[in-house]
């Protein structure tokens, strides 16, 4: 039977962790309740050394989205127990494992006890909450209805941080081929290569025409490769310091992405999800449209998709809704201007947004696959040609020496 690592408080209000021995998280969580402690976190081997986040040293001055979606989890779950919210901060100010969070909290709790709101204490650290935090945050506020908001919160930031992981996680294979593929090149041109040609050198031989090409590269990438990487940091330096940073090199940058056979659309179904999930979530926690748009312009990462959200802006300001203007753009896919339309005819634009989301996700994914699908047998060709083709001229260099003919 497993044993599972729990963090709870007691009646008496006090943080409590032990271990308990059951069939399934939800058996434990069923004990706790029968002994009258209120659980905050369960898990298996919750506080060993692997289940904790490594961070670096230059990376301890942030909060990752984990932490975020397990401190609105834990917040969530102490306010809905009905716990005074600054009881809450305190128990979470201890109980964080993120010491930059931890700090945060507590000056959070601070600014609460000399009057100010949760929104207003959160919205002082950007780097940690995101503006679409903090608005929620307020709006629940203002309604009253916190518990459910944080609620939706944790929602949120699970289905971000899943579709994010899938992302991640269907890309590693890809790279690591890449890697592995350029690290044998390498190896092959600036070791093997010039080894064979100290062959011929010693024999006095004439090297065969495939050979001299490959001793040429290898040449290349030896003797220069202080300037080829000077070559290379500069051009990244004007790519993506200068040229990216920029307004206009940003906003073309982003319009060619989109471009991009495969990735464009895929990147673009991306940004659906995104805009339609905030969005959502934003009208469903009661925020005003025009104030939701103007906080999804600053979550959506395509520029040129961010910027056709001002004239959808403006047009919602002259009464014409949210489909018409979206239709206008000519931006985004028409089966998401078309649900939108079905959203405001029925009253449910929040719903609808959400159920854009969701669709999105799943063609994102669909996307990712059919991508890899073509891209890893392409990397794998590609790569085994190049190497292949040195193969080759190494053989028949080997020949040549034995006066074998091929």
């Amino acid at each position: 039977m497993p044993l599972f690592e729990y963090k709870a408080v007691s009646p008496e209000g006090k943080v409590v962790e032990g271990s308990l021995q059951a069939p399934s998280e939800k058996e434990v969580l069923s004990r706790l309740k029968e002994q009258g402690q209120m659980p905050i976190r369960v898990g298996s081997g919750m506080g060993g050394l692997l289940s904790r986040d490594f961070q670096l040293p230059w990376n301890r001055k942030r909060v990752p989205r984990k932490d975020l979606m397990v401190f609105t989890q834990e917040l969530a779950t102490l306010v809905q127990a009905g716990l005074p919210l600054d009881r809450s901060l305190s128990i979470l100010a201890d109980l964080t494992d993120n010491e930059f969070l931890s700090d945060i909290i507590r000056e959070t709790l601070r600014q609460l006890k000399e009057g100010k709101s949760l929104s207003e204490g959160l919205g002082a650290y950007p780097q940690a909450f995101p503006k679409v935090y903090v608005n929620l945050v307020r709006a629940g506020e203002m309604g009253g209805v916190l518990d459910q908001i944080l609620q939706r919160l944790v929602e949120y930031l699970e289905r971000a941080e899943e579709l994010k992981d899938y992302l991640v996680s269907s890309l590693i294979y890809p790279i690591i081929l890449t890697f592995v593929s350029l690290a044998s090149i390498a190896v092959m041109i600036t070791f093997v290569i010039p080894k064979f040609a100290e062959i011929f050198q010693s024999q006095d031989m004439p090297i065969p025409l495939p050979m001299r090409i490959l001793l040429g590269a290898s040449e290349i990438i030896t003797g220069f490769w202080g300037l080829i990487g000077l070559l290379v940091g500069l051009a990244c330096y004007l790519l993506i310091l200068r040229w990216h940073k920029a307004p206009s090199g940003r906003l073309i940058w982003d319009r060619n992405l989109l471009r991009t056979p495969l990735l464009g659309n895929m990147l673009l179904k991306l940004e659906v999800s995104r805009f339609s999930r905030t969005l959502g979530t934003l009208l469903n926690s009661a925020v005003p449209l025009i104030q939701s748009i103007n906080i999804v312009k600053e979550v959506v990462a395509n520029q040129h998709v961010a910027n056709a959200l001002e004239p959808i802006k403006t047009g919602v300001k002259k009464g014409e809704g949210l489909a018409r203007p979206f239709r206008e753009s000519k931006v985004f896919p028409s089966f998401a201007v078309h649900l939108l339309e079905v959203g405001e005819e029925t009253g449910r634009l929040d719903a609808m947004l959400l159920q854009i989301a969701e669709a999105y996700d799943r063609e994102t994914k669909n996307s990712t696959k059919r991508m890899l699908a073509f891209v890893e047998p392409a990397i794998i060709l590609f790569m085994g040609l190049v190497i292949g083709t040195m193969v080759v001229s190494i053989l028949y260099s080997i020949f040549s020496i034995n006066n074998v003919a091929l």
